[in-house]
């Protein structure tokens, strides 16, 4: 492998992972197979651009090519990379966990809003939500409820700490 070709890779992988970190996986996933393809599958390097691979697979929603990947990179020659594949073969295998629904938030559609509509919509929620919000008020609390009986303590650890502190004073002349 000549060194522009390793160039192009580290650029694309480079790029691949800023797009992965963006939430574009689909452009991850396309960068990451055009450096991938311009390293040596065996490499270090080869090892972690596929592994990065594998989860721009899955973010992807490409699940079956991720765990095809994974079982590949389980054998792979540098030990890290092996070991990273094999846990998120794991990973990848575990089941499924439903959501309460009640957990999830729906996001809307704007698209389908006109421009001038979705305006209109948020200036009327603005002002209901700033109308409804007024700030509580302070709890009133019976004061022969409260339990002083700890206040003791208090009172004992300040007059120990004054009694120290002016032996210390006095013992200095």
């Amino acid at each position: 492998m000549n060194s522009e070709s390793l160039e192009i890779a580290k650029a694309r992988y480079q790029s691949g992972k800023v797009a992965f970190e963006k939430g574009q996986y689909r452009e991850a996933v396309e960068q990451l197979e055009k450096a991938s393809a311009l390293l040596a599958r065996n490499s270090r390097l080869g090892g972690e651009v596929q592994i990065w691979l594998v989860t721009a697979y899955e973010a992807a929603g490409r699940t079956e090519d991720a765990l095809t990947l994974c079982e590949q990179l389980k054998r792979h020659p540098h030990t890290e990379t092996s070991k990273q594949a094999k846990e998120l073969h794991y990973i990848l295998k575990a089941p499924r966990l439903q959501r309460p629904r009640e957990w999830m938030t729906e996001i809307p559609d704007l698209g389908a809003v006109p421009d001038n509509e979705t305006k209109i919509r948020l200036a009327v929620n603005n002002t209901k939500s700033s109308q409804g919000q007024m700030p509580p008020e302070p709890e009133l609390v019976d004061l022969s409820q409260v339990n002083t009986r700890d206040n003791r303590f208090i009172w004992l650890a300040l007059i120990v700490v004054a009694l120290t502190l002016g032996s210390l004073v006095w013992l200095s002349f």
